[in-house]
């Protein structure tokens, strides 16, 4: 098993200012440096690292800089996160351009795989083929992929159509795409992320590590939360997985690097058990 970590912690998640009119340019963004998040993580001990889609854009026109700083970090560039609503027809030509130019950037820097997130929340709640679109743009996008060379699966989240039990299955059993458990966002919708990976262990392609505290409602470093790792990591031994593993923080008060830290002293405590 491989350890990443995600450069999310340094500067948290903001959404590209253009997206707001253009959907085309709708890219998720770390509002951080890339650069020094890569320095962090490579002297914390990790392996490969994941970004946002709008990150890697930020580089596409000087590219030898991020790719210096991986060079320099011996940091592989594992994974790249997108998204999409999907369930807006009128949009869905604009939204899978985009994940398209996630792709090519993806591609370009050496990432292997396409971490999409996806399903939006109408106000007054879901239409009844609401999940069966999702399944489909995110099939659509697993094409997309599949096409540039990387590896796709879906990534469950809180704020989406997936964050309940049986919104989770309809998406998951409409389509083919990948499996990637974010142990955090499942547990906080109410999904037993062991049950989870059992159920669709064939397809787990991905894993986020992310801990999440019931008592205040806030995602944590390994093992300050209430998550039951032991147990999750029994299931992806049963499904047969040992490839990444991405650590994941949203947020956190303190040093995004000591979050790092302490996740990283926790990954190796699981381990050596």
């Amino acid at each position: 098993m491989k350890f990443g970590y995600s450069t999310i912690t340094w500067g948290g998640v903001v959404g590209h200012p253009g997206g707001v009119t253009s959907i085309k340019d709708l890219f998720y963004l770390t509002n951080g440096d890339t650069k020094a998040a890569i320095r962090d993580i490579a002297e914390v001990g990790y392996d490969g690292i994941e970004v946002f889609d709008g990150n890697l854009a930020e580089f596409d026109s000087k590219p030898e800089e991020l790719l210096s700083a991986l060079t320099e970090s011996g940091l592989q560039l594992v994974s790249v996160y997108t998204g999409a609503n999907f369930i807006y027809d009128e949009i869905l030509d604009d939204e899978l351009y985009k994940i398209e130019q996630a792709a090519l950037l993806a591609k370009k820097f050496g990432a292997s795989r396409l971490v999409i997130g996806g399903g939006a929340k109408r106000p007054d709640g879901a239409k009844s083929d609401d999940f069966k679109k999702v399944g489909r743009g995110l099939d659509m996008a697993a094409d997309i992929a599949r096409a540039n060379g990387l590896e796709s699966s879906f990534h469950p989240h809180l704020g989406t159509i997936s964050e309940t039990l049986d919104g989770f299955h309809q998406i998951m059993d409409s389509c083919s795409i990948g499996f990637c458990p974010d142990t955090a966002h499942l547990v906080a919708s109410g999904i037993d992320p062991v049950a989870a990976i059992d159920r669709y262990g064939d397809r787990l392609k991905h894993v986020h590590f992310k801990d999440f505290s019931a008592k205040t409602g806030e995602f944590t470093p390994l093992g300050e939360g209430d998550i039951d790792f032991v147990a999750i990591l029994a299931a992806m031994q049963r499904a047969s997985y040992d490839s990444w593993l991405l650590v994941e923080l949203d947020a956190y008060k303190g040093d995004p690097k000591a979050a790092a830290e302490i996740s990283k002293r926790y990954l190796e405590r699981l381990f050596a058990n």
